[in-house]
């Protein structure tokens, strides 16, 4: 008998990974947590049915949603990952020496724990002492600071569910405000290809246009995510993405990326027609 997992990207599209067994499947206090082993994708991480990320292309998705803002400041030293139980973004920001500290606040600690037993690639990450774990509401966490961090980096699931108010305007001003007086904002910003992704996409960057003098969206190109096509967003109180980044420091730090370089960095903030005209909608 084969063994498939199915995500439902629209009413009328279906995504499916043959898969060879099913290494973990658990419910949390907020979710169900899946594990799968595939041939193609290597090990699958899913929530409540929802592909979370893949062993094999995990690495486009973490290395734009860090390298980008770090680029623009290859200095920071405290961070804030809103999100990010898996490890794969906390796993990139240790490639910086210049990081001092890491807080990554998630509402699921048994996310954290599966994804160290079954997906070390990204979960080894959270036991580094540079890693503070904090497993609460991110809503309720960043209430609680101001001017604190350099960059804040909301790896939140899809805006329903436990992830939903990470996408609330009262989420994106208390960023804004935990945020230094140069501090950076990256999000990530779903998918504007199919309709009700796109309202989410255009929903929260009305949200953080309002929120930040800065604000700016930029692409990559995830196999396993709907449609293929996702977008995160920069937002900053002083930097602009691009006229900004200091790239000429950052290649002397020699990480070695698999997708990230400064070429593409600039070249991911131009947008195609249909994106730029839904963006502008909203703005």
């Amino acid at each position: 008998m084969e063994l498939w997992f199915t995500e439902k990207h629209t009413p009328y599209v279906r995504f499916s990974i043959k898969v060879d067994k099913q290494l973990y499947s658990g419910k949390s206090e907020f979710q169900r947590i899946d594990v799968f082993e595939s041939k193609e994708f290597g090990r699958i991480l899913t929530l409540d049915g929802y592909l979370m990320l893949t062993e094999k292309d995990e690495f486009i998705y973490h290395e734009m949603i860090t390298h980008v803002p770090m680029s623009v400041m290859p200095q920071a030293q405290k961070i804030l990952i809103i999100g990010g139980g898996d490890g794969g973004t906390a796993r990139e920001i240790l490639r910086y020496k210049t990081v001092k500290r890491i807080d990554l606040v998630d509402i699921d600690a048994t996310v954290a724990d599966v994804c160290r037993k079954y997906i070390p690639q990204t979960g080894a990450s959270l036991d580094d002492p540079r890693v503070h774990c904090h497993f609460e509401d991110g809503l309720k966490y960043i209430r609680h600071y101001e001017n604190d961090y350099d960059i804040i980096i909301v790896d939140s699931t899809d805006p329903f569910g436990p992830g939903e108010g990470l996408f609330t305007k009262e989420f994106y001003g208390n960023c804004y405000k935990a945020l230094k007086d140069d501090g950076i904002m990256v999000n990530q910003h779903e998918s504007p290809f199919y309709t009700e992704d796109a309202y989410a996409m255009q929903r929260a960057h009305k949200r953080i246009f309002a929120s930040f003098p800065i604000s700016r969206i930029y692409q990559a190109h995830i196999p396993t995510y709907p449609s293929g096509h996702w977008l995160f967003g920069f937002a900053s109180k002083k930097y602009h993405p691009i006229e900004d980044a200091d790239w000429d420091k950052w290649e002397k730090l020699g990480i070695k990326t698999r997708y990230y370089n400064p070429k593409l960095h600039a070249g991911a903030f131009a947008l195609p027609n249909y994106v730029e005209e839904i963006v502008r909608e909203v703005e």
